[in-house]
């Protein structure tokens, strides 16, 4: 059997030689990386059969990104997250769809190498969930969405000073949030089109007495809100799209916001007219 290759991604120093030195003297051949940066170079040129990764490194989330990496490259190597994150269980959820297992630190070296050498003679089958989209996401997590929303607004003094029911201070976010689901499912790159639900939002606001200054919060709180849910659903999140989707949500809401702005500073103008404005 040919030797088993460890990649070790792990910046701090003491951690990462104590990791290599150990793995060494039990036969293995480690390749060492202190970063996210050499390590997605190391997993893009070499073959690995496991990778202990650090869960933060030094971002939260920054083990995310390794482990995914290794996961869609090299699909059967034995996968490790290394953590001395005190409350693992939001952690868990999301590695533990993409890695085999999570390793609490302080390490124990020996507990380690066993583990390793068990799940390379005996590798069990694991059921992998199929990464979900964000459009997905925030489709079936719509509601809470915008009663998560609600529930911040409902917390500014500003916002509330003027009495709306719910209807009157939600009614617009269903159609914002499918315009913003629908965009996400568009082809990459095409730029956000007019949207009707902001223009008249806009208008809306400034008929109830709304100040810009309030429409902007409203805004800002509506992107809390989203990437509130995209956090709570980190577990089924397809990875190697989330960043590219994130960028997406905040220039759709950007992009409705600013139509929004439009209709607010003067009455309303007709749809073509402001998609010639917006295309400026």
């Amino acid at each position: 059997m040919a030797t088993p290759r460890v990649l070790v991604a792990e910046d701090d120093d003491s951690v990462r030689m104590m990791l290599q030195t150990g793995l060494e003297r039990d036969g293995f051949e480690v390749v060492a990386a202190s970063n996210v940066r050499d390590a997605l170079k190391h997993i893009a040129t070499e073959s690995f059969d496991v990778l202990l990764s650090d869960l933060h490194m030094p971002l939260a989330g920054d083990g995310f990104t390794v482990v995914s990496a290794m996961r869609h490259t090299h699909a059967d190597a034995v996968t490790v997250v290394l953590s001395g994150y005190p409350a693992l269980e939001e952690a868990m959820s999301a590695i533990l769809s993409q890695a085999d297992e999570i390793f609490a630190k302080p390490i124990r070296i020996g507990a380690l190498k066993e583990l390793i050498h068990t799940r390379l003679t005996s590798p069990r089958t694991t059921r992998r969930v199929k990464p979900e989209s964000v459009a997905s996401v925030l489709e079936r997590e719509l509601e809470t969405t915008i009663q998560n929303w609600l529930d911040i607004v409902e917390q500014d003094a500003e916002l509330t000073c003027i009495s709306l029911n719910r209807n009157q201070r939600t009614g617009h976010l269903p159609k914002l949030l499918r315009d913003l689901i629908f965009r996400l499912r568009l082809d990459s790159g095409l730029a956000a089109n007019a949207s009707v639900a902001a223009r008249d939002h806009g208008e809306m606001r400034r008929q109830q007495g709304y100040t810009a200054a309030m429409v902007v919060e409203e805004s800002r709180i509506l992107q809390v809100s989203i990437f509130g849910t995209l956090q709570r659903n980190l577990h089924g999140v397809d990875f190697s799209r989330l960043l590219h989707e994130v960028v997406t949500i905040a220039d759709e809401v950007d992009s409705q916001l600013k139509q929004a702005m439009y209709s607010f500073a003067e009455p309303v103008l007709p749809l073509k007219s402001l998609t010639a404005r917006l295309a400026v």
